[in-house]
């Protein structure tokens, strides 16, 4: 990660334990084009192994029919979102749906699932079931080594917090919009990021 200077304002983060299906959320002046204003799940996290997770709320000018044969064209739309810079020519898909639903998916936070038979679930697309709330689709993922992660919160860029609410209301919203709903969460210790320009000349 680039370093950023923060000097004249508190962003100092309360330092927590990392534990799979935590999220991460990007410091306001996170300078980078596939972190900024980022909020992250975390799927995998192991000290010795690093840690993977996709960003939840950077939609792409996608949707699934622009990057995948078989979505019928009688189905809804629904947006595809960058899950991060690995892996950009890998699918990926978390859900709240559980394996009696999508075979072989894994739950990695309570109430909350990575993958599963990816055929059930163009069919649950196809079919017109819900989507907003409850199926998100992702290009790529996000990594870091091991002690990588570490580093980056120790430097204070990202603020790490367990799911607050129903793991469904992590499957709606995108955008800047989404990061200031997660930030609230964070209570009054965060309160000034939600003040704070992404660009520090426009303020």
């Amino acid at each position: 990660m680039k370093e950023l200077d923060t000097t004249i304002f508190n962003l100092k983060t309360i330092k927590l334990p990392v534990h799979e299906g935590d999220l991460l959320i990007a410091q306001p002046f996170l300078d980078e084009a596939w972190f900024s204003r980022a909020v992250i799940s975390v799927i995998d996290y192991d000290r010795k192994d690093g840690a993977t997770g996709v960003v939840l709320n950077n939609s792409m000018n996608y949707t699934l029919a622009d990057v995948l044969e078989g979505v019928s064209s009688d189905a809804p739309e629904v947006p595809v979102f960058c899950g991060g810079p690995m892996s950009q020519d890998r699918l990926y898909f978390i859900h709240t749906l559980g394996s009696q639903i999508f075979a072989g998916a894994r739950e990695y936070s309570p109430g909350l699932y990575i993958g599963g038979d990816f055929d059930a679930a163009v069919q649950y697309v196809n079919e017109g079931y819900p989507v907003d709330g409850c199926l998100r689709f992702f290009i790529g993922y996000s990594g870091w080594s091991p002690g990588q992660l570490e580093k980056e919160i120790s430097e204070d860029t990202w603020a790490i917090s367990p799911v607050i609410g129903e793991p469904s209301g992590l499957l709606k919203g995108e955008g800047d919009s989404y990061w200031h709903r997660i930030v609230r969460q964070l209570g009054t210790a965060y309160r000034s990021w939600r003040f704070l320009p992404r660009d520090l000349h426009a303020n």
